[in-house]
């Protein structure tokens, strides 16, 4: 059976609605290009979305230089979020649910206004920003071992997952983006460090290049509208019975719990 759009998110769907992972698409799939796999993505929101989940923002994937080249890839993505993706504070990662959850520290900004590229600039980005809180996403991909060439992930929606909210929020203008820090602990024992800086070099940034991306696809941001910005570490596993932290040095700590 040759592989097309409708294939790919059938094997999307079916590997996170039976908790199963598989090899990379393009094992199979080797022609598969970024606007097909893009094509893959949105489907499979298609689908979401008709099955009664809520498009709420989007996410960015792999905006770490260095975790570009611990997972082999050569660009940043974006990702949908739905409503089904929301953990409220305190509830456990459901792992009956998730294959092999990570989790990873985000600075997360809330719109005010609509957000169209092309040409955006994190400057214009800025400006279209309500509030900025800290986060934690939880990240499953459907991939072994998260193998993934880029189609692969953006198929798949940027590893999307669960994701957790903090509860400070301030004004963009009253927090140095670039140094704020993070230090995430897994059972109490601190793994990784990092800061604003380690996204794109601004969080902006990333909110920029997302505008700019969907544009390409005739998209745009809206008001009201999450946007995780990508990890600023690298993620730790979420397994049963472990505790995530990450520490945020202005905007608080964000908990999750393995279940």
């Amino acid at each position: 059976m040759s592989w097309d759009v409708a294939r790919g998110a059938d094997e999307i769907l079916a590997c996170e609605t039976e908790r199963r992972d598989r090899p990379p698409l393009t094992d199979e799939w080797a022609g598969m290009s970024v606007d097909e796999a893009y094509a893959v993505q949105d489907e499979v929101l298609r689908r979401k979305v008709a099955a009664g989940e809520k498009v709420i923002g989007v996410k960015l994937g792999l905006t770490s230089e260095a975790k570009q080249k611990r997972m082999n890839v050569s660009s940043p993505l974006t990702g949908w979020l739905t409503d089904a993706m929301v953990l409220e504070p305190g509830q456990p990662v459901p792992q009956d649910e998730l294959i092999h959850p990570r989790a990873e520290p985000e600075i997360v900004f809330v719109l005010k206004a609509p957000l169209q590229g092309p040409g955006v600039t994190a400057e214009s980005a800025l400006a279209a920003v309500e509030k900025v809180l800290a986060g934690v996403e939880i990240i499953d991909s459907r991939y072994r071992d998260f193998r993934f060439t880029l189609p692969d992930v953006i198929a798949d929606n940027a590893s999307s997952a669960k994701f957790v909210l903090g509860s400070v929020e301030v004004a963009p203008d009253a927090i140095d983006l670039v140094n704020e820090s993070v230090e995430m602990c897994s059972d109490g024992e601190v793994v990784y460090k990092g800061t604003g800086a380690d996204v794109q070099g601004h969080p902006a940034e990333a909110l920029a290049l997302a505008a700019n991306d969907l544009a390409t696809r005739g998209l745009r941001l809206e008001a009201g509208w999450i946007v995780l910005t990508g990890g600023m570490t690298d993620a730790v596993f979420a397994p049963t019975g472990s505790q995530t932290e990450a520490r945020f040095a202005t905007l608080g700590t964000v908990a999750v719990h393995g279940g």
